[in-house]
C-alpha cells in the first residue's frame, strides 16, 4: 500500500510540474515563434535562390552521392536515389539541429543575463526551425519520387510518425548537449566527430544487409536513427518490412528516453548557467 501511494504522489508531482511548464510554454509562446521565425529568416536572408535552395541543396548532394556510391554500393538495391536521400534528409535534419543546440543558450547569454525567459526556448526554437527547413526538403523527395517513378501508397502519410518521433529524440539530445555546452565548450568539437561516426553507422549510402553480424545487431537494434530512417524509407519505397512496427515501438522507446534525460539534465543544471556564461 506504502509503494502504491508512493507512486501515485510521484505520478502526481511529475504530472504538477509538466502542467507548469506548459503554462510557462504558453506565456512565452510568442516569443516561440519569433524566434523560429527569425531563425528562417536569417538562413536564407543572404541567399539568391532563398527557400529554393532548401530544395536544391538536397538534390544536388543526392546526385553527387548517387554518382559516387551507385556502383559500388547500391548494386541490387531498390530504388537508390530515394533510398539515398531519405537517409540523407533525416540524417542532416538531426544532425544541423543538434549542432545548432550546442551553443543555442551560450549565444543568448547576453538576453539571459538581463531578464527572465525560459532557458530551454532557445534550443526549442533552434530545432523547430530546422523542422521547418526538412519540411521544405520534401520537395526535393517529391521530385526524386516523380522522377524515378516510384509509387505513392497510402503508406506515405505514415511518414509523420517517424518524423514527429524523430523530432522529440532530437529535442531531447539537443536539451542534453545545450546544458552541458554551457559546462564544456569541447563538447562542441566532440559532437561533429560523434555525428560523423553516427552517420557512417546509420545505413544511409548503403545497405543495412552490408554489415557484418554483430554490427549488423547493434545498428538495427540500438542505432535510433536507423530506427527513424527504416520507418521513413518503408513508408516510401514500400519494401515489404515485418520490423516496421517494431522500429516504431523502438524509435517511440528512444525518443521517450532521450526526452527524459534531456529535460532531467537541463533543468538540473540551468540554475547554474548564469555561473559559466
Amino acid at each position: 500500500m506504502f509503494r502504491t501511494g508512493a507512486w501515485a504522489e510521484t505520478i502526481r508531482g511529475v504530472m504538477k510540474k509538466l502542467l507548469s511548464r506548459l503554462r510557462i510554454f504558453l506565456k512565452y509562446r510568442e516569443l516561440f515563434f519569433q524566434l523560429v521565425s527569425r531563425d528562417i529568416k536569417i538562413k536564407y536572408r543572404r541567399s539568391i535562390l532563398g527557400y529554393f535552395w532548401s530544395v536544391l541543396n538536397p538534390l544536388l548532394t543526392m546526385t553527387v552521392m548517387v554518382v559516387v556510391f551507385s556502383n559500388m554500393l547500391a548494386r541490387g538495391m531498390k530504388n537508390f536515389p530515394v533510398y539515398l536521400l531519405t537517409g540523407q534528409m533525416l540524417f542532416t535534419f538531426m544532425t544541423v539541429a543538434t549542432s545548432r543546440s550546442l551553443t543555442s543558450v551560450i549565444d543568448n547569454a547576453s538576453l539571459l543575463k538581463k531578464i527572465y525567459v525560459p532557458k530551454y526556448i532557445f534550443t526549442l526554437s533552434v530545432i523547430t526551425s530546422e523542422l521547418v527547413s526538412f519540411f521544405f526538403t520534401m520537395g526535393a523527395l517529391l521530385i526524386v519520387i516523380i522522377f524515378t517513378g516510384t509509387p505513392i501508397t497510402w503508406r506515405f502519410v505514415l511518414i509523420i510518425l517517424p518524423i514527429i518521433e524523430l523530432y522529440a529524440f532530437t529535442i531531447g539530445v539537443g536539451l542534453f548537449l545545450a546544458q552541458a555546452a554551457v559546462f564544456f565548450r569541447d563538447v562542441i568539437y566532440i559532437w561533429s566527430v560523434v555525428t560523423t561516426a553516427w552517420m557512417y553507422l546509420s545505413a544511409i549510402f548503403y545497405p543495412v544487409t552490408s554489415l557484418p553480424g554483430l554490427l549488423h545487431y547493434l545498428v538495427t537494434h540500438y542505432n535510433p536513427l536507423y530506427f527513424y530512417i527504416a520507418m521513413f524509407r518503408n513508408c516510401i519505397i514500400n519494401t515489404a518490412n515485418t520490423d516496421t512496427l517494431d522500429y516504431a515501438v523502438r524509435g517511440f522507446v528512444a525518443a521517450a528516453l532521450a526526452l527524459l534525460v534531456g529535460l532531467a539534465s537541463f533543468s538540473y543544471s540551468k540554475k547554474k548557467f548564469i555561473l559559466y556564461m
